[in-house]
């Protein structure tokens, strides 16, 4: 009697819990979509400001209900506006504006999304990133007296007549005689040239320019690897390298591989504020191409770090202190202001190159 008992209780157990697993297999819907994955993810730090927000749904959703009205990036109470597009499964908001620095901001997708069969996700998906970059002023890099000037090369400058140069020259190791085009006129310690509004320095002229230009060189390794060194960009990846067109905001930008400009960009800020380009390999600029300052900002506070050449295209006109690793090479009727600091060689072609002030 007492088997029996306790065999009915374990069979009654049994239906209570086959039936409970029946119920709750009920409550869920394997037709209501989800949201399985966004990126940058919860609670994130460090994005970049250039940052495109993406998510995935389960399945394939209404376009007409994936947009500006059912996601929403804030930044506290404040709409960041922006533009959405969506194929496939896959969702991506693409801020109109740089994303400002070291702030909080919340992505909200509502339940207004639905999918194909009408279908909206069971709740809405709400989640935070921080973006990186600095909220601090950022320093300058120092030049030392590499600063001292316009064109400063390891092994050579070659220029073909005729160049209007503002600004002194400077070449060490190498001799003066791997300083070929300018028409050299020899002084005590220095040269001048037609072509030069400054003058011109090498390593074996008499002391103290030898050592003044080992010095400079030292400085200019040494800025060169202050600008590459520089943590926490604010920009990483920005247009894969393809910057035509863009307009630069302030801050230190990062490429690991080339960087192209075949269209005129403009460089946007304050005269105080600072611009460093970190590029891994190298720089080219097309023909025609002009880099345009706006807002008081200025070529003296720009630093393009190129670890490998930089090609300035025939009558394009660029701005910025240039600290290559390599070579550098301004195309025929090319004009600078800036500098143009290099650890290899400088070509030049018939340019007009000034020293900002």
């Amino acid at each position: 009697m007492i088997l029996k008992k306790t065999f009915a209780s374990v069979a009654l157990a049994a239906a209570v819990l086959f039936v409970g697993c029946n119920k709750d297999d009920d409550n869920v819907d394997p037709s209501i979509p989800t949201v399985v994955s966004v990126s940058p993810a919860n609670d994130d730090t460090d994005i970049e400001r250039n940052a495109v927000i993406e998510f995935e749904f389960s399945e394939e959703m209404d376009p007409a209900t994936v947009n500006t009205t059912t996601f929403q990036l804030k930044q506290g109470s404040t709409l960041v506006p922006g533009a959405v597009a969506y194929e496939g499964t896959t969702a991506t908001f693409t801020p109109t504006n740089s994303l400002a620095a070291g702030t909080v901001y919340t992505a909200i997708i509502s339940k207004d999304v639905k999918d194909l069969a009408g279908h909206g996700i069971a709740e809405a998906k709400e989640w935070s990133f921080t973006t990186g970059g600095s909220t601090a002023t950022i320093a300058p890099v120092n030049l030392g007296t590499s600063a001292n000037y316009v064109v400063l090369a390891k092994t050579a400058i070659n220029n073909s007549p005729t160049s209007a140069i503002t600004g002194d020259l400077g070449i060490s190791p190498a001799a003066e005689s791997y300083i070929t085009g300018l028409a050299l006129t020899d002084d005590t310690g220095f040269a001048t040239s037609a072509q030069v509004t400054g003058r011109v320095f090498a390593a074996d002229m008499v002391s103290p320019t030898s050592s003044n230009l080992t010095t400079a060189i030292d400085n200019m390794n040494t800025a060169y690897n202050d600008a590459a060194g520089r943590p926490s960009p604010d920009f990483f990846e920005l247009s894969t390298g393809n910057i035509g067109g863009k307009t630069l905001s302030p801050g230190v930008y990062k490429w690991t591989s080339t960087v192209t400009v075949p269209a005129s960009i403009t460089i946007n800020g304050g005269a105080n504020d600072i611009w460093i380009f970190q590029i891994a390999e190298n720089l080219t600029v097309s023909s025609a191409v002009n880099v345009t300052l706006s807002g008081g900002a200025q070529a003296k506070n720009i630093f393009w770090q190129v670890a490998g050449e930089v090609t300035i295209g025939t009558t394009a006109h660029f701005e910025g202190v240039i600290l290559s690793k390599t070579g550098i090479t301004l195309g025929t009727g090319a004009s600078l202001k800036g500098r143009a600091l290099a650890q290899t060689a400088v070509i030049l072609d018939a340019n007009v190159v000034v020293q900002p002030q």
